[in-house]
């Protein structure tokens, strides 16, 4: 299985620079992306956010133009989970989760701490809330494939 992590830094901006020209011609499985900054209603509807053969997954920001992580795969997915139980998290487009069978691939945005306390204190509880849930999932008994911009 070829798994390709992307942040993208604006799906819309990669797009116009060839992303899904590049993308087929990596034989990927599965892409992971961080920093969509769109909301799915800015691209629905719009073919290029929906290449044939693939499946596509996004998780929004409430904020437009922020955030927000997609998954794209080749094979459907047996669930798509899109929520990690923390609305300040969650609200903020940051998590994205595929399951195939025992496999999950998940896209993760973690908060940078590098623009200030404000920005650097969300990532400090977001470390501390995830912390639990990586424990959670080890436990589990899936096997889990996190790709992300940390």
């Amino acid at each position: 299985m070829r798994i390709i992590n992307l942040n993208t830094n604006g799906i819309r901006s990669a797009a116009r620079k060839g992303l899904f020209d590049w993308l087929p011609k990596q034989k990927a499985d599965i892409l992971c992306i961080q920093e969509t900054k769109c909301q799915l209603g800015d691209i629905d509807g719009d073919e290029l956010f929906f290449p044939d053969g693939w499946h596509a997954h996004f998780r929004d920001a409430q904020k437009k133009g922020y955030a927000g992580v997609a998954l794209y795969s080749r094979a459907k997915p047996d669930k798509v989970l899109t929520s990690l139980g923390n609305d300040e998290f969650d609200g903020e487009g940051r998590y994205l989760e595929l399951r195939f069978g025992k496999l999950s691939v998940v896209s993760l945005y973690v908060p940078s701490g590098s623009s200030g306390p404000e920005r650097q204190a969300s990532k400090d509880r977001f470390m501390e809330f995830f912390l639990p849930k990586l424990k959670e999932w080890k436990a589990s008994g899936r096997e889990y494939v996190i790709c992300g911009d940390w």
